[in-house]
């Protein structure tokens, strides 16, 4: 006998005197039952496909990737440069902030996601670029899906990896670039290299590295590897910094580094975890397997210093941390915690090489090793990503052929170095045309901060 019968008959059964106080119990409970169902979130509500879930959890991600730039970067960055150039930093990030933003809307997320767009006859294109279909967000609006959160969600989710990616490089030619120079190679930037490598990675079926196969889950090769590459070859091009290598040139605030140290790395359980795009066991995986690697950087590279010279540095331990942050990030999706602790760290050691040793050899003035430490770093993860993605070494890839995988890897990563490598070049040499790169020599021994923005980090 069903529930609702079963109570029709208890009613019918009470004395007439007594249904008045029976009904006067029961109404407010079945009340409060009914508000509770009605409250909670639950997929048989979201008849449209809307899962409340994962909604709220891209939402956090997506402000915690954010935090990533302002403030963490921005202030990972001030603290590493001198005095007379914080405000510059921080203006760089601020600023592009809002313009890949804008930038963004217009075009790029139409044509990293977008494949409706393109002529009759393009077709093939879409391996490679997007089509207009999505521009200024067009055909989009609040109860639009993408699986199952709305896609303005997953505009402004993926918005913020837009922001972070150009500014990553800022801190190669930190000290010494143009301020005009810098938004319009970063405009050009997220148009022709960003865009492009984000849908063949990120587009979905037809996208040429995802047809593939590639492993890279959150950033490896869409972000990394690209704003790597394309700081190397700014600081080449752009020339070292008056001085360098014969005066120092220390961080004028280690504890502001460490600060923006400590909001990266929490902003990092946004940047992987949110890109599971659900709130579910492969977000929590992510997280966990983020904080692992980044751990056995940091560790990785104190341990180096410490055998080396003697004495741990605060500035080691914080910048291996971020190259165990920027390995784990592609293989965050396939990799379980001994995979994390092999990748953390590999990209502790070869990060730390390529910081020191190679850059001292090669001579080129990467000013805050951003080539060091997140193009290598991006590599070592693409790579291992496609070894310990297999079940054998605890990831989740049953039946992975690692020779196979390891090929993929190793294809993509190198497609993107050398787009990303000539493109820019070409990219900047057109902003060198335009306004010029760099900042004068009477500029440069001011500062950025007065040279350019007429203001002082400190008043002292």
């Amino acid at each position: 006998m069903s529930g609702p019968t079963r109570l029709a008959r208890l009613l019918l059964s009470v004395p007439h005197e007594r249904a008045p106080h029976l009904l006067h119990r029961l109404v407010p409970r079945i009340a409060l039952a009914a508000s509770l169902l009605l409250a909670l979130p639950s997929r048989a509500l979201a008849a449209d496909g809307l899962d409340t879930g994962d909604t709220a959890w891209i939402l956090a991600s997506t402000g915690l990737v954010l935090f990533m730039t302002i403030p963490g970067l921005a202030l990972f960055y001030g603290g590493l440069v001198r005095t007379k150039n914080v405000l510059s930093v921080l203006m760089q990030c601020l600023a592009l902030t809002g313009l890949m933003t804008l930038l963004w809307l217009v075009v790029g997320y139409s044509l990293a996601f977008d494949s409706t767009g393109m002529v009759e006859g393009e077709a093939g294109l879409r391996a490679f670029i997007g089509g207009f279909g999505r521009v200024f967000l067009s055909g989009v609006d609040a109860e639009t899906l993408s699986g199952t959160i709305p896609e303005v969600l997953f505009f402004v989710f993926q918005c913020t990896f837009a922001v972070i990616t150009p500014a990553l490089i800022i801190g190669a030619f930190a000290d010494r670039m143009r301020f005009s120079a810098v938004l319009i190679f970063s405009s050009l930037w997220l148009v022709v290299v960003y865009a492009p490598i984000c849908h063949m990675t990120w587009g979905g079926a037809g996208g040429y590295f995802a047809d593939m196969g590639v492993f890279d889950f959150a950033g490896g090769i869409v972000v990394h590897i690209t704003a790597g590459v394309a700081a190397l070859v700014a600081c080449i091009l752009i020339g070292p910094r008056t001085g360098y290598p014969k005066t120092a040139m220390p961080p004028h605030n280690l504890t502001m580094c460490v600060t923006g140290t400590g909001m990266l790395w929490v902003g990092w359980y946004g940047f992987n975890g949110g890109s599971a795009l659900g709130a579910n066991g492969s977000a929590a995986m992510a997280i966990t397997v983020t904080h692992i690697s980044a751990s056995t950087a940091a560790l990785t590279w104190m341990a180096i210093e410490w055998t080396k010279h003697k004495k741990p540095s605060v500035l080691g331990i914080a910048t291996g941390a971020i190259a165990g942050l920027a390995a784990i990030t592609p293989a965050a999706g396939v990799v379980g915690p001994a995979g994390a602790v092999a990748i953390g760290f590999a990209s502790g050691l070869i990060c730390y090489l390529a910081s020191t040793a190679l850059k001292v050899r090669m001579g080129y003035d990467d000013s805050l090793d951003v080539f060091g430490v997140h193009g290598v770093g991006g590599f070592v993860g693409t790579v291992l990503a496609g070894v310990f993605g297999a079940s054998a070494f605890g990831g989740n890839q049953e039946g992975l052929e690692i020779g196979h995988q390891l090929g993929v890897q190793l294809t993509a990563a190198l497609i993107t170095a050398v787009w990303a490598g000539v493109a820019s070049f070409v990219l900047l040499k057109l902003t060198d045309a335009l306004v010029g790169l760099r900042v004068t020599e009477e500029q440069e021994r001011m500062g950025l901060d007065l040279a350019l923005h007429d203001e002082r980090g400190y008043n002292f």
